[in-house]
């Protein structure tokens, strides 16, 4: 590779469309490069960068920056720059047009540098999957690892649409906010629309937050603590270590103790802030406190925000309020203000119940009706007298009039399990089990006691003689195979489990602790999924993080944790959307043990396990001392103490749940799914799921590529780097990689790579393959001794130079065109089919017909100008339907906002100016799209050449 100096020309094999490249800077082992044409900038590493020198030579035809054009008739070097030099002018090479299309497919096929048919057509077949797929309104929705559930792509969708992504993500435990947060997040880095992202969740749920991005949504976030701060600064002393990697993933713990850290997290600058578990930021009108301060410093400086918490807002209306005002700081400036408003959306909210439950209106409804609808009352009387006379379609659109102008709508979801179809029922079974070892009955109250942060000290694990070991031997004898998840509190208890287990009875056990390494826990886990793998899986506290276990039907909680919300996720392993039976929860406990008292209190007090809780801690917080003070007496469930505290619980259980189902926001929730929109995006994504055409197209790129294959089952291949003809594949490892398209395999195999056109494989396998030359240029034959015609095949693609914020692919992206011209300049391409070809065309070789000068230096120019003219005149064509298709997308949109702004504060004027810059901006570059040819086949139709030539 030459040397690289600042100003030098430069162009990306892997990113050809960003357009030339210019040297900015170069260091010991990294060059900078600017591509001011995408305005993008690159950093490479001076061995390995995938880049092209830029050399012009005499007879070639250059563009400056200033449009100017001349044809070279000599070149110079001055201090490693090219100087071009031609109809009495000069340019140096750092200021060519940063839009020059270089046509190497033409210069490869004068040379005769031809590949085989087979490789043509796998590059064309590339740029129509690229095509297809960048249009796609499912793009980053297809390769979730994740079920189909409606409610989560629907609220992916509406956030990811929107110009401004600033939403509170608050759909009840169990129904997904990491996936829907995930969905979002991939769908926005797939198009290019946000590349800095930082997620800030509490330290104990860190590694739950990457297993999910990493193994669902295949986005590799770096984890940032002070360890790897002082790492990334010892080989970057200058450097803001928040700098070093795009997607970031840190704890609200570590920013929020450590003032240096937390001001380079917020100098570094992001596009998008995701923050989860939101409801502990703690704000008030006195102050506010670290956590929230950090948040709301780094949501200032971002334009999108993320904020996820299962907490309604019923149960704290200043908590509620100081999200929103995260969100939008400018709409919600005012507690005060916002309590007042609530009012209104609670009369909102009522009379949405009313006209949803078909009950006639009452007085209060159509006061309240004419308050929301003050500037159009006489269309609402209309509506009034229809609904009165029976007719629902007035019903409805009026709850749809009311949807538009709901207060928080626009910047809140909560979906609840009330209206979400698919859970399973819950059939919790309580077993009470006697004991007189009284070492074992000392140990269980160390146990309770760390559990409950009475005491910190870890107890010695040993369940030689614990009766929970003994009802589990005989729950797994009763279940004759059938799988069995069982969750405990740490990997102590974890090994002690498993070594009771062993010593009793011989059956396969897995273990699932966070000292077990990324790989093992995936070996282990598809372990016990595979049906003649493990039968019980014993996890640690992790395992009831980010793992779906939904093929298991029966769950043992050997211990409960301190923390209801804990034990929601821990039965949320098996409680999902999706699950196939009813789950059996199995929770054991020692009669007189301070777990008795616990058991009963969620039992008996809660229903904590047959239902799902809504609300969380919030019944915990006003008995925990209650609870700690009753485990200490002697014989505790007999004392009138635990039955005060079980019907106080019963009462405070009963009235909270009165409360919220009361505050239910019905209009909310009908604003947080939309039936309609989220099948149409489920129906879409299954039409990717069950098309034969990834498998086959990914067969011929590993073909191309030297990769070893070996089917294991339907949809299913171990790859292997075998004889790879190219330094790197992207994703496989030397170990080799087992991927499958079948979305049923990937959510039970989490061990496999899900194959799906959002994988980085497939999308780095397609950019290695048109970011080099193979296959854009090509010769064949087609054998038919009546027939004397040369033919050329040429793949123009139209695309544009645009900042990738733009997300200009929606509406036009690189666009192949296929032209087919013949030696009598004829346009041939509607009767030379692509299918035609693919059954015709034979490996050939061109030298014999090279040979004649004439094809090469006067006929192939003449039918290369032919279809460039043919293309230019479709191009248009294709720009004013990319044109079009934008102008009623955005415009739809805008005219959208601004209705809505006139009756929902929440649509804010920098939204609808977004919009409309932002359809200036896309108008402007889908204008200037360009013609780029990418690749050429030159083809002999006759006899054998050598019988002619």
């Amino acid at each position: 590779m030459d040397k690289f100096i600042v100003g030098q020309c430069w162009i990306s094999d892997m990113e050809p469309e960003m357009g030339l490249g210019i040297v900015s800077k170069v260091e010991d082992r990294m060059v900078t490069v600017l591509f001011s044409a995408s305005e993008e900038v690159r950093k490479y590493s001076v061995r390995s960068a995938p880049l092209r020198r830029v050399e012009f030579k005499v007879g070639d035809k250059v563009k400056s920056r200033t449009g100017e054009t001349f044809t070279i008739t000599a070149v110079e070097q001055r201090d490693g720059l090219y100087i071009y030099v031609g109809d009495n002018q000069t340019l140096i090479e750092n200021d060519l047009c940063d839009s020059i299309s270089f046509n190497d497919a033409e210069f490869r096929l004068r040379a005769g540098q031809v590949d085989s048919p087979f490789t043509f057509n796998l590059r064309y077949e590339a740029l129509k999957n690229r095509y297809k797929y960048l249009k796609s309104d499912v793009m980053g929705f297809i390769g979730g690892r994740i079920d189909l559930i409606p409610h989560q792509l629907y609220i992916a969708h509406e956030t990811s649409s929107r110009y401004i992504p600033r939403v509170l993500l608050s759909d009840e435990v169990g129904l997904g906010k990491t996936i829907e947060a995930g969905l979002i997040i991939h769908r926005l880095v797939r198009s290019g629309r946000m590349g800095r992202i930082i997620i800030i969740v509490p330290e104990s749920i860190i590694h739950q937050w990457f297993v999910e991005m990493y193994r669902r949504f295949n986005l590799w976030f770096s984890i940032f603590d002070e360890e790897r701060c002082i790492a990334v600064e010892g080989e970057s002393a200058r450097g803001n270590p928040f700098l070093d990697e795009q997607l970031v993933l840190t704890s609200i713990d570590f920013l929020a103790s450590n003032g240096k850290r937390q001001q380079q997290s917020i100098d570094a600058g992001w596009d998008m802030v995701v923050v989860d578990e939101a409801h502990h930021l703690v704000w008030s009108k006195d102050g506010v406190s670290r956590e929230y301060s950090v948040v709301e410093k780094l949501s200032r400086i971002s334009r999108g925000l993320l904020l996820l918490t299962a907490t309604p807002e019923q149960l704290g209306i200043e908590s509620h309020f100081a999200r929103l005002r995260l969100l939008d700081p400018v709409r919600y400036y005012s507690l005060d203000a916002f309590i007042k408003e609530s009012k209104i959306y609670q009369d909102v909210a009522n009379v949405a119940d009313n006209l949803l439950s078909k009950r006639p209106l009452t007085d209060d409804c159509k006061k309240h009706l004419v308050t929301i609808f003050e500037e159009n009352t006489q269309s609402l009387q209309h509506k009034i007298a229809e609904i009165e006379a029976g007719n629902d379609d007035a019903r409805y659109e009026l709850i749809d009039d009311m949807l538009d102008q709901h207060g928080i709508g626009r910047v809140m979801f909560r979906n609840t399990r009330h209206r979400m179809k698919g859970f399973p029922k819950r059939k919790p079974k309580i077993v009470a089990l006697e004991c007189d070892d009284t070492t074992t009955l000392d140990e269980l109250k160390r146990e309770f006691a760390l559990i409950a942060d009475i005491d910190t000290e870890l107890p010695s694990y040993n369940y030689k003689n614990d009766p929970r070991i003994k009802c589990l031997v005989s729950l797994l004898r009763d279940l004759d195979g059938e799988k069995l998840v069982l969750i405990c509190r740490n990997r102590e208890k974890v090994a002690a489990i498993d070594n009771a287990l062993r010593a009793i009875v011989n059956i396969k056990i897995a273990q699932f602790h966070e000292e077990l390494t990324l790989l093992q826990r995936d070996r282990n886990a598809a372990w016990f999924s595979e049906i003649d793998g493990a039968d019980i899986l014993i996890c640690s506290e992790i395992g009831s993080e980010g793992r779906n276990f939904q093929f298991a039907h029966h769950l043992f909680l050997f211990d409960l944790p301190f923390d209801l919300e804990l034990l929601e996720q821990r039965i949320g392993r098996l409680d999902r959307i999706g699950q196939t039976s009813d789950i059996k929860i199995y929770v054991p406990y020692v009669k007189g043990s301070p777990q008795e008292v616990f058991v009963r209190w969620c039992n008996d007090g809660l229903n904590a396990f047959e239902h799902n809780l809504v609300g969380g801690n919030q019944y915990l917080k006003p008995f925990v001392e209650q609870i700690k003070c009753v485990v200490s007496l002697q014989n505790p469930t007999s004392t009138n103490e635990f039955r005060t505290l079980i019907e106080k619980t019963k009462k405070y259980h009963k009235d909270l749940t009165t409360s919220l189902e009361k505050g239910r926001d019905h209009l909310l929730e009908l604003n947080s799914f939309n039936e309609e929109v989220s099948t149409g995006l489920v129906e879409k994504i299954r039409e990717y799921d069950d098309s034969v055409e990834l498998d086959r197209f990914m067969m011929d790129i590993y073909d191309q590529f030297g990769l070893k294959v070996e089917k294991m089952s339907h949809n299913t291949y171990l790859l292997n780097l075998g004889d790879l003809h190219t330094d790197a594949f992207p994703c496989v490892s030397d170990d080799g990689m087992i991927v499958t398209s079948s979305r049923v395999k990937a959510l039970t195999r989490e061990d496999y790579g899900f194959l799906t056109w959002d994988h980085p494989m497939v999308s780095g396998a397609i950019d290695l393959l048109l970011g080099s030359a193979q296959g854009n240029s090509s010769f064949a034959t087609w054998l038919d001794p009546n027939a004397r015609e040369i033919v050329l095949e040429m793949v123009f693609v139209v695309e544009c130079l645009a900042p990738n914020k733009l997300h200009i692919d929606r509406f036009l992206p690189p666009t192949p065109l296929r032209i087919v011209v013949n030696n009598a300049l004829k346009n041939k391409s509607s009767e030379y089919t692509f299918e035609l070809f693919k059954d015709k065309l034979r490996i050939g070789a061109p030298e014999r017909l090279f040979e004649n000068k004439q094809v090469s230096n006067e006929l192939i120019p003449m039918m290369l100008k032919t279809g460039q003219g043919i293309a230019e005149k479709v191009k248009p064509v294709v720009v004013k339907r990319a044109l079009e298709l934008m102008d009623k997308t955005l415009g739809h949109d805008i005219d959208r906002l601004v209705a809505l702004k006139r009756i929902n504060d929440n649509v804010t004027e920098d939204e609808i100016n977004i919009a409309k810059e932002h359809r200036k901006e896309l108008s402007e570059h889908i204008g200037q799209a360009r013609l780029r040819l990418d690749s050429l086949r030159l083809i002999w139709r006759g006899p054998k050449l050598s019988s002619i030539l």
